[in-house]
């Protein structure tokens, strides 16, 4: 990690966000265990520290399974509402079938193989596990997918002007498999 946690949290605490107490090692594995997924390091870490709140942060510790559900659901809800309605193909995907349908088809299986992405922040994503620590920031829109932070840290620095950016997040990003191709289309 190109960061510390301390670091995070400081930043989020001087841009004006809710902090809580963090989660325990028990409500992470209980979350994971539920929704069939494993934070990334630098998420798992964060939600240890503290528990962002407010606006866009997903509280863990009381949404909704349904609203869980949701969000993790959102970043393929995005690319295939692109796909349908936007004409989004990523030239990596090959040939875009003629039919609307199979596209779609072709879309789910692409995401379906691709790293889980979990909510961290509105329309903002880190990989899930098996993830690096220092993975990127995804945004996820309709149809668009970019590098919004290089790495958590730079993110926090970006969104909530925590201080000078480094500079382009994607040039300086770690790659995640799909997600890093997306986002460079």
């Amino acid at each position: 990690m190109t960061f510390t946690v301390e670091d995070v949290v400081e930043a989020l605490a001087e841009a004006g966000v809710r902090l809580d107490r963090g989660l325990t090692e028990a409500d992470l594995k209980r979350i994971e265990k539920k929704f069939g997924f494993s934070f990334g390091p630098d998420q798992r870490t964060l939600l240890r520290a503290a528990l962002p709140l407010g606006d866009a942060w997903l509280n863990w510790r009381h949404a909704t399974a349904a609203k869980i559900r949701e969000r993790l659901q959102a970043p393929t809800d995005a690319v295939i509402f692109g796909v349908r309605s936007k004409d989004f193909w990523p030239e990596a995907w090959g040939a875009r079938p003629q039919d609307a349908e199979a596209a779609q088809r072709l879309a789910r299986e692409r995401l379906a193989r691709s790293p889980l992405l979990v909510p961290l922040y509105g329309q903002c994503y880190l990989p899930a596990a098996p993830a690096s620590e220092g993975s990127p920031v995804f945004s996820v829109r309709p149809g668009e997918v970019s590098v919004c932070g290089a790495d958590l840290r730079d993110f926090v620095t970006v969104e909530f002007g925590a201080g000078p950016g480094p500079g382009s997040p994607a040039a300086e990003a770690l790659r995640v498999d799909f997600w890093s191709d997306l986002a460079g289309r």
